[in-house]
């Protein structure tokens, strides 16, 4: 492992790092493809909810495209207009995200950089307490992004590591990412492996690698595209929906993820675990139990968190103790429903469980 991958940064600990900092020095980060760099925005707008987001994609751009000169001939000089996707006119601080910087056409590079460092765009100075980050791809990636000395000079670099499969269940479960994408993903993690862990392609068919030619692979991003689909799954024949999930994950992701899908048919419904949770059906298979328990967390509503932990405590122990652990992680968006269930309350203190359940 060198230097690089060992200080890896989780997209949290570079949010911080850039909310920090990032209104004096530029971070660049850089990362693997399609692990959420661009959720950076996100995750900074939440925590300045006064500031402008502005979203810049390098890739598209030209120099005329970062500012226009603007003649004033009455006292004969040339100021230049900053382009609005820099959120400036707005007169309060921005966010400013050059994405996909490093593959920018070197001109808009070098016209970024007084921004990056100066913190102006044009002859206008961004206003006080403005931020500023950019992002890009892994060099080994092979995917075009090229830094010259002299810029790196400027920016402060940083590598995201990619998510762990625990952190994305954890996402996942917060934005509606479909019960079988979750359960696939748990039972294999190393879908969501890095390819510097990985000398040959061959040992892990489901990931990106620079030395293997795949149409499609796993990513977090190529994950979600997957939920999409799967979700729309009843409008679709199995052979159309293989199509799209190897189209979307790779042959070998795909296929397997249908396993998943073909498994859903042994989840109780829903609305039997509401209706009658003594006797709504238990899955026969584990990873059908893990599916069963994904998918009640992600649908958790107050009106049947009871009928919920009464079913849940027909399941084995180590499925309830997954239901558990997820159900409190801080971040976790029904985390209040199920903490407030007196029921739920009463099978953790006769559990003996791992936590206090929040009163």
């Amino acid at each position: 492992m060198n230097t690089q991958q060992m200080y890896a940064l989780s997209l949290d600990q570079i949010a911080t790092a850039i909310a920090t900092v990032g209104h004096q020095r530029t971070i660049y980060v850089q990362g693997h493809m399609g692990n959420g760099k661009t959720s950076l925005l996100k995750m900074l707008a939440a925590m300045f909810p006064d500031h402008i987001c502005c979203y810049f994609n390098c890739v598209t751009k030209d120099l005329g495209d970062l500012s226009i000169p603007s003649l004033n001939t009455e006292d004969g000089f040339v100021s230049y207009l900053p382009n609005e996707e820099f959120g400036i006119h707005h007169g309060k601080p921005v966010i400013i995200m050059f994405d996909e910087w490093a593959k920018a056409n070197p001109s808009v590079k070098n016209g970024t950089l007084v921004t990056m460092l100066e913190r102006t765009v044009g002859t206008k100075k961004l206003p006080e307490g403005s931020i500023v980050f950019a992002t890009g791809n892994l060099g080994a990636e092979g995917v075009g992004d090229i830094i010259q000395p002299h810029a790196l000079n400027r920016m402060t670099i940083v590598t995201a590591r990619k998510s762990t499969s625990e952190e994305f269940i954890e996402w996942g479960l917060n934005n509606g990412i479909d019960h079988s994408v979750l359960g696939f993903v748990r039972e294999f993690p190393h879908v969501l492996q890095g390819f510097e862990d990985v000398k040959n392609p061959d040992d892990n068919p489901y990931i990106f690698h620079p030395k293997a030619q795949r149409a499609a692979f796993i990513t977090p991003r190529s994950l979600e595209a997957s939920s999409d689909i799967l979700k729309l799954r009843h409008l679709y024949d199995d052979h159309t929906l293989t199509a799209l999930l190897v189209g979307t994950i790779g042959d070998r992701g795909g296929l397997d993820i249908m396993t998943f899908v073909k498994m859903a048919d042994q989840l109780p419904s829903l609305q039997s675990i509401k209706d009658d949770p003594h006797n709504a059906k238990v899955p026969e298979s584990a990873s059908a139990v893990c599916m069963t328990v994904f998918r009640a967390l992600g649908a958790m509503e107050r009106n049947w968190v009871d009928a919920w932990v009464t079913y849940m405590q027909r399941l084995n122990k180590e499925a309830q103790g997954l239901f558990a652990n997820g159900a409190r992680v801080p971040t976790y968006k029904h985390r209040n429903i199920v903490m407030q269930s007196a029921k739920f309350t009463t099978w953790a203190r006769e559990n003996n469980y791992m936590f206090a359940a929040d009163q």
